[in-house]
């Protein structure tokens, strides 16, 4: 992938509005999820990883909430060759850079990229299914189905790996890991002002929750083993056991 740097929110704004994955920042977001997600490059080994172990021949692998499909490749790259890659996306920036990128891949499964809403999207036969920082921009009230429409089309056996910004009850942990991320944000070259800016775009859309409300989801649906798999500051990935 073609990585350009990130200089989004770099220029004073007189209005903030509500982030969007357009073409603008699809342009970038390679070099923003690197520069804002701390923990993100051992992220993408481990779902190959836990795809290697987990997906199983004949079946369905989706990345949902796919973008430029760098978790797309993980699982299409580490899967047995008759499994089956769907990446779903409602950015057409996004799906248009995606297709482009899996082009250039060679591995042997098959893959579809499709642009559509999580929500509105039937998963059936997965054996593994990958949602990073997906859940968190959907409508609050929607969370819970959306979980249990992935529970419910999976394998017996399969995993879901769920990657999360998550909030903390006890106030003094929450302004400590803001203030971490914010000096990892710091550490990669933001300003102040950029980081100022994204937090206030970001704040309209991102509704992020705890973990143990995560879990709790996962419980409901009926996933049967659900363990933190990676995690750092506010950031965390669930490994979720159909």
């Amino acid at each position: 992938m073609v990585t350009r740097k990130d200089t989004v929110f770099s220029l004073p704004r007189g209005r903030i509005d509500e982030f969007q994955f357009d073409a603008q920042v699809a342009d970038v977001f390679e070099n923003m999820i690197q520069r804002s997600v701390p923990g993100y490059n051992l992220l993408l080994d481990m779902i190959g990883v836990l795809a290697g172990k987990y997906a199983q021949a004949g079946t369905n692998c989706y990345d949902l909430g796919c973008s430029l499909g760098a978790s797309t490749l993980k699982l299409r790259q580490n899967i047995p060759s008759d499994c089956n890659v769907i990446g779903v996306d409602n950015s057409t920036a996004m799906v248009e850079k995606c297709r482009h990128n899996l082009q250039l891949d060679h591995s042997q499964a098959s893959v579809k990229i499709i642009e559509k809403n999580v929500q509105d999207t039937v998963i059936e036969n997965a054996s593994v299914v990958v949602m990073n920082f997906t859940l968190q921009f959907i409508d609050n009230g929607d969370r819970r189905a959306v979980i249990k429409c992935i529970a419910d089309g999976m394998t017996q056996g399969g995993a879901l790996i769920l990657s999360e910004k998550i909030k903390f009850e006890d106030p003094a942990r929450q302004e400590l890991m803001t203030e971490l991320h914010h000096e990892f944000k710091k550490y990669h070259g933001y300003s102040d002002l950029e980081i100022a800016q994204k937090r206030a775009s970001l704040e309209k859309v991102l509704i992020p929750k705890t973990i143990d409300q995560h879990i709790d989801w996962l419980k409901t649906a009926g996933f049967s083993s659900i363990e933190p798999c990676v995690s750092c500051l506010n950031f965390v990935s669930l490994l979720a056991i159909r």
